[in-house]
């Protein structure tokens, strides 16, 4: 069958959007695997050589040789891009991250497979939070464990003036716990507003840049930080690569220091890390931002499986976040480093974790490693604050440094638990 254009009319639109006919279009058509969560969309990354002449030329292959019709990054100057603005484009070229995602039959990808052309073609990921786990409320009087544990709560430094980014399922902007707080919102998920209907968003902010509930009791990081919230996965709670790449660009773009992704797709034991997401991390990098993201929680250690660190937390240019509770252990749940392309960097608290929560509710207490990852984004900003002039590379460090070594392996926790300034 041959995929669906990217148009306005198409598969993305009428289906990752729409409730929970993502997984089942999806896993009908294009996925046979036994996973429940199919991994592929059906489309493809075409991985291109970033010199502008070259990118202009696979623009010319794709619209002369292939017959495709292409629409560009570029057409979008003053905001990022929008799937429903492209119409009935065949490919979209990513033109800062030399990328290009084509939406065509197989036997044309095949074709192109074929031609000699040099570029590296990988299919395009469908994409996930980790699997919350719901817990009983956090108990912690003053401040949550986790804000006790890595010294937040200590630390002379908010964030003030950091643009702290959290690509998830958008935010809830009327929460009375940020009411006056700097908030810049995004929606890249295609005929979805900001808000956040699922609730992980909210709770992924909140950890990173919230502050404290009405009895006093702290749940945030960088309580200044401003707040730049990226809806990259739908409602439902899962979205294409592409939404997730279009929110990095974003957020490098807008001079963010920090970007914090608590999602990912599965890996394959031997799978390597996806390089169209290594080559998105690159240019956000290049641009002074620096990228944390989850370790996964495909594991079951109590039942001694381990699962490898999931994408895009695998990157060499993504710093991978495991999970870990009040007493020091890893979660059950955590990813490991099984692949050698997929090391863990640090960990956070992930277990029985309490945050924001869209209202009504306010409040919530899950699991996760989607909860370790923005611990570390958060004191990120607080180093941000403290070095206001550092590099991503100069930040790492000073994480590293900084961080308490655990007496576990380094492939469940890296190089300790991440301690804030």
């Amino acid at each position: 069958m041959q995929p669906p254009k990217l148009g306005r009319q198409t598969f993305l639109k009428d289906n990752i959007v729409s409730a929970a006919s993502l997984e089942k279009f999806i896993r009908d058509i294009y996925d046979k695997e036994a996973d429940d969560n199919p991994r592929y969309t059906g489309r493809y990354f075409l991985i291109l050589d970033k010199n502008s002449k070259e990118i202009l030329e696979v623009i010319h292959l794709l619209e002369k040789r292939w017959k495709l019709s292409v629409a560009t990054t570029a057409d979008f100057i003053s905001a990022p891009w929008d799937e429903n603005k492209l119409k009935d484009a065949d490919a979209l070229v990513f033109n800062e991250l030399g990328i290009a995602l084509v939406g065509v039959e197989e036997e044309k990808v095949e074709q192109m497979e074929l031609s000699g052309t040099g570029f590296l073609i990988v299919p395009e990921k469908v994409v996930y939070i980790p699997d919350e786990l719901p817990t009983d409320n956090d108990n912690s009087n003053g401040a949550t464990w986790g804000i006790r544990i890595t010294e937040a709560l200590h630390s002379s430094y908010t964030g003030t003036g950091v643009k702290v980014a959290v690509l998830d399922t958008g935010f809830d902007i009327d929460h009375p716990d940020f009411k006056g707080r700097e908030i810049i919102p995004m929606s890249f998920v295609p005929d979805e507003a900001i808000d956040d209907l699922h609730g992980h968003g909210t709770h992924c902010i909140g950890i990173a840049c919230g502050s404290a509930d009405p009895q006093g009791k702290r749940y945030g990081v960088a309580t200044h930080a401003h707040i730049y919230a990226g809806k990259v996965l739908s409602n439902q709670g899962s979205g294409a690569q592409s939404w997730i790449l279009n929110g990095m660009t974003w957020a490098a773009n807008n001079g963010c220091k920090v970007l914090s992704m608590s999602l990912g797709s599965r890996v394959s034991e031997g799978e390597s890390y996806d390089m169209a997401y290594e080559r998105a991390a690159r240019f956000v990098l290049s641009k002074g931002t620096l990228i944390v993201a989850a370790a996964g929680n495909d594991s079951r250690r109590s039942k001694n499986r381990f699962s490898p660190v999931a994408s895009p937390a695998d990157c060499p240019s993504i710093l991978a976040v495991a999970a870990i509770d009040s007493d020091l252990q890893v979660g059950d749940f955590s990813n490991r480093a099984v692949n050698p392309s997929g090391l863990v960097d640090m960990a956070a608290p992930g277990v029985e974790v309490y945050s924001s929560w869209p209202m009504p509710a306010r409040y919530r207490t899950i699991s996760g490693t989607s909860m370790a990852t923005p611990h570390v984004a958060g004191i990120a900003a607080l180093l941000f604050e403290k070095f206001p002039n550092a590099t991503p590379a100069m930040i790492e460090s000073e994480l590293r440094k900084n961080a308490l070594p655990l007496p576990l392996p380094a492939e469940d926790v890296g190089i300790g638990l991440s301690i804030a300034p």
